[in-house]
């Protein structure tokens, strides 16, 4: 599932990639703009530039602003950046991988074929889904994202 977190850190990528130019953005008019607490939005930003997705400028002007160009910002990078893991299991996932705890046996797991199977399905989708696409999906709202 999909973190309340991530969901904002989603939007407000959405909002700095329609900025012409790359123009900066205050995180007071990104959080206005979509209802998100300006200091949960500052700690999402943050992490963000410091997973070199964003940088920012200080003084008049100023604000967060995209460093990568939104077609290289895929939401499988987003998601690892704010929630994590994607794989549903730590025994399938592909960069966070860890032993089950409760498994006896990984090779005879009966659920872990499974569970290979929806990380596979998730990540078709995260990862060859950028920023750029979702804008390009839907031009009249580009900017709405179901709570």
């Amino acid at each position: 599932m999909l973190s309340r977190k991530a969901k904002y850190a989603i939007k407000a990528l959405l909002t700095l990639a329609i900025q012409e130019n790359r123009e900066p953005i205050l995180i007071s008019q990104i959080a206005e703009t979509h209802q998100i607490p300006k200091k949960f939005l500052e700690t999402i930003l943050l992490e963000l530039k410091n997973n070199t997705l964003l940088s920012s400028k200080k003084g008049k002007g100023g604000g967060y602003y995209l460093r990568q160009n939104p077609e290289e910002i895929t939401l499988a990078r987003i998601v690892r950046i704010i929630d994590g893991p994607i794989a549903p299991t730590p025994c399938v996932s592909l960069n966070y991988y860890e032993t089950c705890e409760d498994c006896i046996d990984e090779k005879t797991c009966q659920l872990k074929m499974i569970m290979m199977q929806l990380r596979d399905a998730n990540l078709e989708v995260l990862e060859g889904t950028s920023i750029a696409d979702i804008l390009n999906q839907n031009t009249e709202t580009p900017l709405l994202i179901d709570e």
